[in-house]
């Protein structure tokens, strides 16, 4: 039994120490793999690590490369912008010297020349005591009567120096002028293009049978008792055939009262109360006309803020008439000019079209006010815009005042360009007689003027002098004069030419 139990003791105790030596042997083995697998990891991060580190040296040698690359242009330019600076400074170095050497021949020019001015005045001093005592004794005369003698005669010649200059700067100056006045306005006429409408002081009203003049006139003639009433227009009845003719000097009555016989014959109704019903209908349809024809106005010419009293006085230079040019159209024709005008001499365009719109409009009221239109105008526009400038065009466009400004003169064109244009006004026979007339009178009234005559319509007056009592020079201020006492004394549409003829004729007779 003990050697049983010692057996199984011994046994026991040997399978101990053997399954500890297995322990131990399989512990060295795992340790040894763990070791094995350490190794190889610690060989894969210093592989892994080197490359990193080759990967980082070639990047920071591209990096080195590219700051040097950098560093070399940076310096390449500095090297180049000093040598520009040292070019550029040599440059004005030589420069300056040449300017030096330049200056100093320069100087010494001027000494040379001082010198030489010196000399030559000492000369002339010289040359004018010898000409003194030579001429005190030939003629027997003091230095004080040769001196006085001699600036008699220098005066003499200077004066004719003098007028014979001043007459070339004045035909330089007027042609030079008038080629440019002539450039401007040629420009703004050719991009001008208006109508003419031309007007009278009567009206005829066409009628379907001579039988509608009874209904016209009315039992008793109320009806046109009525209608004369109403309107404030003559209306003449007489043998025409198939017309009745309105007269009044006031072209808006005659307009309302145009309208109103119309409307009449066309209803067929006629009698006192209807006629009074008509011509206020017919008048508030004429004062929407011209409103209408006021806003109509501004909008074509782009004149635009007007006041509306102003508009409406615009409007009403619709039914007005100037020798036979409708006023209205006028004054937009001159709006236009005006700031072609402005517009080649370089100033405000929308003023001077303003005083141009604006410069007849005291012919609206001018048989209802005292004074001239241009005066009344201004003082309608100054009631209802405060631009200066376009009161100045509006009062001044006829040069009546004595300081004319720009405005002045450019509304002042306009209005002679628009006014002068062929077909553009008419005037009565009588007139026309008495401006030739007037003409031919003012230029004969002259001292040394022969005869006189007035061509071209009054365009052009032709004076023919006495060669022996006027001269070239008499001659010259006598056509400025002739042309200011026109200017001074006369009414007259556009301009007028004056031409002074001075012939002289040498005859002789061959035997």
């Amino acid at each position: 039994m003990l050697d049983v139990i010692l057996v199984i003791v011994f046994s026991f105790i040997i399978g101990c120490v053997f399954g500890a030596m297995a322990m131990f042997l399989s512990k060295g083995m795992m340790a040894a793999r763990q070791a094995t697998l350490a190794k190889k990891e610690a060989a894969q991060i210093i592989a892994e690590a080197k490359a990193e580190a080759k990967e980082y040296l070639r990047e920071a040698k591209k990096e080195a490369d590219r700051e040097k690359t950098l560093a070399e242009g940076e310096a390449r330019e500095r090297r180049s912008e000093i040598q520009r600076q040292e070019n550029r400074l040599a440059q004005k170095e030589s420069t300056l010297e040449r300017k030096l050497e330049e200056a100093e021949r320069r100087e010494q020019n001027l000494e040379t020349r001082n010198k030489q001015a010196e000399e030559i005045k000492a000369e002339i001093e010289r040359v004018k005591e010898e000409q003194l005592k030579h001429l005190e004794q030939i003629g027997q005369m003091s230095a004080a009567e040769a001196q006085a003698e001699l600036f008699d005669r220098m005066e003499r010649e200077m004066q004719a120096e003098t007028a014979r200059r001043m007459h070339q700067w004045e035909a330089k100056i007027k042609l030079e002028a008038d080629e440019k006045a002539r450039n401007i306005l040629s420009q703004v006429i050719q991009r001008s293009a208006a109508e003419v409408v031309s007007e009278t002081t009567a009206t005829a009203v066409p009628l379907p049978n001579d039988d509608m003049k009874g209904r016209l006139i009315g039992r008793e003639g109320r009806n046109i008792k009525a209608l004369e009433q109403a309107t404030g227009v003559d209306l003449i009845i007489d043998d025409t055939p198939g017309a009745v003719t309105l007269s009044s000097f006031d072209p808006v009555r005659r307009e309302i009262a145009r309208q109103a016989v119309e409307k009449l014959i066309m209803d067929g109704r006629i009698h006192p109360a209807r006629i009074e019903e008509v011509v206020n209908k017919a008048r508030e349809e004429v004062e929407a006309s011209m409103l209408q024809a006021g806003e109509q106005a501004t909008y074509h010419v782009g004149v635009q803020g007007l006041n509306i009293e102003l508009i409406k006085l615009l409007g009403r230079l619709k039914y007005r008439t100037s020798y036979g040019q409708n006023v209205l159209a006028h004054s937009i024709e001159v709006a236009q000019l005006s700031g072609m005008i402005a517009a080649e001499l370089g100033v405000k365009v929308h003023t001077a079209k303003k005083a141009g719109l604006l410069h007849d409009i005291g012919k609206a009221v001018d048989r209802e006010i005292e004074g001239s239109h241009a005066q009344i105008g201004a003082d309608l526009v100054k009631q209802w815009d405060r631009n200066q400038d376009v009161i100045k065009g509006v009062a001044e466009h006829h040069l009546e005042a004595g300081d004319t400004s720009l405005w002045g003169f450019i509304v002042s064109a306009a209005d002679a360009i628009s006014s002068a244009r062929p077909g553009a006004r008419r005037e009565s026979l009588e007139s026309y007689l008495k401006r030739l007339t007037a003409l031919e009178d003012i230029a004969g009234s002259f001292k040394g003027v022969e005869k006189s005559y007035a061509i071209q319509a009054g365009r052009e007056v032709r004076i023919l002098v006495k060669p022996e009592e006027v001269d070239d020079l008499t001659a010259m201020r006598m056509a400025r004069d002739i042309v200011k006492k026109i200017e001074d004394t006369l009414e007259y549409p556009g301009q007028i030419r004056v031409t002074v003829i001075r012939e002289t004729r040498a005859v002789d007779i061959a035997k």
